[in-house]
């Protein structure tokens, strides 16, 4: 697969989001409007990048700065706009910026966990692109992560405000996902997205929420990676460091485990001085406002969503067979009992197990996940 020719578009449309009893009343989730992408293409996929820092991949780019659109009267605003990325399927001709004419194409949303970003969905969106040619799957930078870090959002960093941005930027882009997957954190913050929106909802949603519970977060045994404790490890190094590999051997040395290290230093961005070659790297999260959204995401409590889904709505708990968190009997009981309960009223409620995978599902066994998600995907 690969991006789009270099053409790059400056301008995106960010209209205002409405209110209505504290809750974001989103036209993407009530009355989306169809569009269409017109661009020439002969490529299987096309990537829409909103981000502040410069890309060195060709992709159709939104920009940055607040201007108008040649010929058009819109003004652009799209600083508070979470980052992400657009990968479209080889049959997506949709673009919010462009036409107007076209439906609006299957969209599945991927958000990543604490200290994560929207790369780490990346190989995987590709994949799915190519399976599934119809679809489109918007990756989200969340607050306080990868190029939404420069964002001066407000708190408290918790899993419904993280949730109202997602569903800020849905809203910006006009779009009514049909899926939408979260990793660990993100799991939590799909769920407040459904939580949060006003019902009843447009059409059907389908909800997976990989290797998290509702409710209580408990840590895996002695010698497990604790999220707690990386945060606290990370908040005591320097914000510029001169090597990733000395962070990875002090990360390996203090107790965690190297999958962690490497993972955690692809958080660090070369950085460059007096215009030099890079010479160091730097952290390109909000350390304190993750450490709070940590503490949210131990503390939310979303149970009371899962046993009375909504009609309409399906959700999908997958547990990791070797998962870094514990999953306690009482978890597992509440989530069979509201199987039965969701049945009943016109929504769903499911559980599944991947095995062969620790906490790092997409990344310790893509394979089996994706047999997994795929069903979501068929029949469009």
């Amino acid at each position: 697969m690969s991006a789009v020719s270099n053409f790059s578009c400056r301008h995106c449309a960010v209209r205002p989001v409405f209110w209505s009893n504290n809750r974001s009343d989103l036209a993407s989730w009530i009355n989306p409007r169809p569009l269409k992408f017109k661009i020439p293409r002969q490529l299987a996929e096309v990537t829409l990048n909103h981000s502040r820092r410069v890309s060195v991949s060709p992709c159709i780019r939104m920009a940055m700065i607040d201007e108008r659109i040649e010929d058009r009267s819109t003004v652009v605003k799209p600083a508070d706009i979470l980052a992400y990325d657009l990968v479209q399927g080889a049959d997506v001709r949709w673009s919010y910026i462009l036409d107007k004419t076209m439906p609006q194409p299957p969209t599945a949303v991927l958000l990543h966990g604490i200290l994560g970003s929207r790369k780490n969905w990346g190989t995987f969106a590709k994949r799915l692109a190519q399976e599934f040619p119809k679809w489109q799957f918007l990756l989200v930078d969340l607050r306080c992560h990868g190029d939404s870090a420069s964002l001066k959002k407000r708190g408290p960093h918790t899993v419904a405000s993280a949730a109202l941005d997602v569903l800020k930027l849905l809203g910006s882009l006009k779009l009514t996902p049909r899926v939408v997957v979260g990793h660990s954190f993100g799991g939590k913050v799909a769920l407040s997205m459904v939580d949060q929106v006003p019902k009843p909802l447009a059409r059907p949603v389908r909800v997976w929420v990989l290797d998290a519970t509702p409710g209580k977060v408990r840590a895996g045994a002695d010698g497990d990676d604790h999220p707690a404790e990386l945060i606290s490890f990370l908040s005591n190094l320097p914000k510029v460091v001169s090597s990733k590999r000395d962070i990875m051997d002090g990360l390996i040395k203090d107790g965690f485990s190297k999958d962690v290290a490497q993972w955690v230093v692809t958080n660090l961005r070369q950085t460059k001085v007096n215009g030099e070659s890079p010479s160091s790297f730097s952290w390109v999260f909000d350390l304190k406002g993750i450490a709070e959204m940590y503490q949210s995401y131990e503390e939310t409590n979303l149970w009371k969503l899962v046993e009375d889904v909504p009609r309409g709505v399906h959700i999908n708990f997958l547990k990791a067979e070797r998962s870094l968190h514990r999953w306690a009997l009482e978890d597992l009981r509440r989530i069979h009992v509201a199987e039965e309960q969701a049945a009943q009223e016109g929504a769903g409620v499911e559980m599944h197990v991947l095995e062969d995978a620790g906490h790092w599902v997409h990344a310790d066994n893509p394979d089996g996940l994706f047999r997994i998600l795929s069903f979501s995907f068929q029949g469009f």
